[in-house]
């Protein structure tokens, strides 16, 4: 029996800083902001298929040297002053605050006998969670871990309940770091466990069948290389990550290991329990396509106990395709794939014959919808979410024929968590969208037809939804696809190339940018008067597989002029002027920002590229960046058109001033966290320092070049710190206007 809950987060973090020198430490020539003097050694040469490619940063990858530290001292120093001057940022940041000042919650989750569901008061660094009998009862704390430090920077990142509820699992990361522990909670009494497990890193937790254990994969501490209090700060590259079985109340030590490849890239986090408890279902992976092994849990179910490695059965040993796993119903499992079906379908594999040749179609592809996510409920039916032009549509089927019960008819926006259960016959879901802070519906599926009830409201007082437009375009791109764009500002903007506008972008690694609410958005909206733009570019999943597939590898050039198009089509419908024009992405959208003004730095008056992938020469060697590799290729693949591909896009590679004497670098701010162990660092501070070496010692350079590096934070943990400093940046650098 498996409880789904899914979440989208708004992609706003952090990315990176450097700055430039000559061979030895001396000062850019153009002393107009003072960028600090960064060491530049010419020495370090690559060869790459007989291309020689100069890395003169090659030492800011060393977090741990006394250069690298000052060299952030300095960079930050610099940027501090500057976003200083005007003393403006004090009032952003407050009025930011009060913009965050409500209550939110998320849809409640079942297990056992009690209902869970975390709540923000509106100002606390961390959410949390309650619970309560029944849904009429009052709420209580069930865990806070704003208790757990002072400043609010240890997470709670992951919460599974045992089958009966009378368990639960806390996994918590520190710093913005993706390493997590896991500790253990009997949920009647309060009492936790004495067994606390460490290293584990990209892994679900999945309890046993009789909620006595857990299955988990992690990076055992001998492997490294590091001590736990340093982890998040580590560049060197993980490998060979294990699953074991903890049997809570004993050691770690003790786990049994039962899963290990020869391929030490593969990722094996992914897996699922079926719901008699008889199989473990794996996914071993890199990027989004996965293989499917299954393996049998007899000893488990027999004795109550592992002791050995599992064997496991391939039910698909080639990564061409994605496997999702749904639930299962006896020997059965159902999964969503995208083999033979761009869009997406559900198909059944019966684990007793699970060749290919005997899969069935549960519920065929959808010409026009693309197919999200699937949950069984109330036994015998499956609620599937599709995005249609980029909003939610829900539906129930047959679990038996896959025929269509009923549409659930819901408000345009996007369905962002979802809960429900084989064994439960009701069904939570959060609707949200660019102006709906979040409606919690509630459906009884013991009555037919079904009816959504709205169970809770977020609602923010002084916000009426009806003073905004949020309007949804089609402009073509260079190739003349129609690229779907969302536009959002007051209802009485005037179209007259005046408006400041802020584009965001991704296009990358199948991730829908969907219409989800966003507290910093509002305060752009109704404090910098502006126009909020965010097209969903190829490379994102909005449309299946295709429209990843036509931003990957070899086409990722598309994703940067579909970025480049909408630009040109909010300056052609007289929206504003590239001149008032910032760009805004983080981590892969980081990329696109920097690549984007390394290419058309006319079209952009500024830019603020957030804990970016800016070294595509180098990424892979980092941390779990060699599971990128199926989104951008390889240098070292051996395949020379990969590499020069990936060399002319680079962000680093293809920093020049513009041939055009009238044109400079757009306003750049480049953010990162110093904790930031998925996109690493030194990304960030290799590109600012190449930046402020060879734009800003230009004397027709009069934008600012600036990375601020975030202390104790990691990969999209930004605070509202963050965020005043990113849109101070904007108004002292790009002539944004801020009302207070």
């Amino acid at each position: 029996m498996i409880a789904y809950v899914y979440q989208v987060f708004t992609i706003y973090a952090l990315i990176s800083f450097i700055a430039a020198a000559d061979l030895k430490t001396e000062s850019v020539n153009n002393q107009r902001y003072n960028y600090p003097s960064v060491r530049r050694d010419e020495s370090v040469v690559d060869d790459y298929y007989g291309i020689k490619v100069a890395d003169p940063y090659r030492y800011l990858e060393d977090p741990t040297s006394e250069e690298v530290k000052k060299f952030i001292e300095d960079q930050n120093k610099l940027t501090d002053e500057y976003l200083g001057r005007n003393y403006i940022m004090p009032q952003i940041e407050k009025k930011i605050l009060e913009t965050y000042n409500y209550t939110r919650y998320d849809v409640p989750e079942r297990y056992g006998d009690r209902y869970y569901f975390t709540m923000n008061n509106g100002l606390q660094n961390q959410d949390v969670y309650y619970v309560q009998d029944s849904l009429n009862d009052e709420p209580r704390i069930f865990f806070d871990p704003n208790t757990l430090s002072y400043d609010g920077t240890i997470q709670l990142s992951d919460t599974t309940f045992s089958e009966d509820g009378e368990l639960v699992a806390l996994g918590l990361c520190s710093d913005g770091s993706d390493w997590m522990s896991v500790r253990f909670r009997n949920t009647s009494s309060g009492m936790e466990y004495p067994d606390v497990l460490h290293d584990i890193k990209f892994s679900v937790i999945v309890w046993s069948k009789d909620g006595l254990g857990i299955f988990y994969a992690c990076y055992p501490k001998w492997e490294t290389n590091s001590t736990r209090s340093s982890l998040g700060t580590e560049t060197y590259q993980y490998g060979n990550q294990k699953l074991y079985y903890h049997r809570v109340g004993t050691r770690q030590e003790e786990d049994v290991h039962l899963l290990e490849l020869d391929d030490s890239e593969l990722l094996l986090g992914t897996f699922y329990l079926t719901d008699d408890g008889k199989h473990l279902i794996i996914f071993p992976g890199k990027d989004d396509n996965s293989m499917v092994y299954f393996a049998s849990l007899d000893e488990l179910q027999r004795t109550g106990r592992l002791t050995t490695k599992l064997n496991f059965t391939a039910i698909v040993d080639r990564f061409d395709n994605e496997y999702s796993f749904i639930d299962s119903e006896g020997s059965t499992i159902y999964l969503k794939t995208n083999y033979g079906a761009p869009n997406y379908r559900i198909i059944a594999v019966d684990l007793n014959n699970p060749d290919p040749t005997n899969w069935t179609t549960l519920v065929p592809e959808h010409e026009n919808k693309s197919l999200k996510f699937a949950i069984i409920i109330d036994n015998d039916k499956i609620v599937l979410e599709y995005l249609v032009n980029v909003n939610s549509r829900l539906e129930v089927r047959s679990l038996i024929d896959g025929s269509l019960i009923q549409e659930i008819d819901i408000p345009s926006g996007y369905v962002d968590s979802m809960w429900g259960m084989k064994s439960h016959n009701e069904l939570f879901y959060r609707v949200v969208s660019f102006l709906i802070p979040g409606i919690i519906y509630r459906i009884d599926l013991k009555h037919t037809p079904y009816k959504p009830e709205v169970f809770r409201e977020i609602k923010i007082a002084g916000f009426d939804a009806s003073n905004f437009v949020a309007k949804q375009v089609f402009y073509p791109s260079y190739d003349g696809t129609l690229i779907p764009m969302f536009i959002i500002h007051k209802q009485n903007l005037v179209r007259n190339r005046s408006a400041s506008t802020l584009l965001y972008g991704y296009g990358g690694f199948n991730v829908d940018i969907v219409p989800e609410f966003s507290q910093s958005r509002l305060f752009f909206l109704q404090n910098l008067d502006g126009v909020y733009a965010v097209p969903n570019i190829r490379g994102g999943g909005e449309y299946g597989s295709r429209w990843h597939e036509a931003g990957q590898v070899l086409h990722k050039q598309t994703v940067f002029d579909d970025f480049h198009a909408a630009a040109e089509y909010l300056i052609a419908e007289n929206y504003t002027i590239a001149s008032k024009i910032a760009i805004i992405g983080s981590s892969n959208g980081g990329l696109l920002v920097a690549a984007c003004i390394n290419q058309r730095p006319e079209l952009y008056g500024a830019a603020v590229a957030q804990v970016g992938v800016h070294d595509l020469l180098r990424y892979q060697k980092f941390t779990i960046g060699y599971a990128w590799c199926p989104e951008y290729g390889c240098s070292h693949d051996g395949n020379k058109t990969v590499f020069e591909n990936l060399y002319r896009l680079s962000p680093l590679h293809n920093v020049r001033m513009p041939i055009d004497k009238n044109v400079q670098y757009p306003s750049v701010l480049l953010t990162t966290g110093d904790h930031d162990d998925r996109v690493v660092p030194l990304h960030s501070y290799k590109l600012i320092a190449e930046l402020q070496y060879k734009i800003g010692r230009e004397e027709r350079q009069t934008n600012p070049l600036m990375i601020k590096i975030q202390i104790s934070a990691g990969h999209g943990s930004g605070t509202t710190d963050d965020e005043a400093e990113i849109y101070t940046f904007l108004v002292e650098s790009a002539g944004f206007t801020f009302n207070p």
